[in-house]
């Protein structure tokens, strides 16, 4: 599923036109890019939290030459799936 196809459902069922659902939906990405910018945590009730994590600096192998690699410590944007959310998947897709 695309952002297009996205903006296309929620479209159809609020009864905005595509325009401005496409907006709101760039609106929210948006924020929460931002808001990951700047650090902080982002919980939506029943589907998720978005936080940023600090990745320590590890040892990494080359498979190709099987050389070792250094990879820096990094941030990383991180999305924790709700627990009702993980639920309600495994129950549709386990019928």
């Amino acid at each position: 599923m695309t952002k297009s196809d996205i903006v296309d459902i929620i479209s159809s069922s609020v009864g905005l036109t595509k325009v401005e659902t496409e907006a709101v939906v760039n609106g929210f990405m948006e924020t929460v890019i931002d808001a990951m910018k700047k650090g902080e945590h982002i919980e939506l009730r029943g589907f998720g939290s978005f936080k940023v994590v600090k990745r320590a600096q590890r040892v990494a192998r080359n498979p190709k030459t099987n050389e070792e690699v250094i990879v820096p410590e990094q941030y990383a944007p991180v999305l924790k799936i709700s627990k009702d959310f993980k639920q309600s998947v495994n129950e549709t897709l386990s019928l």
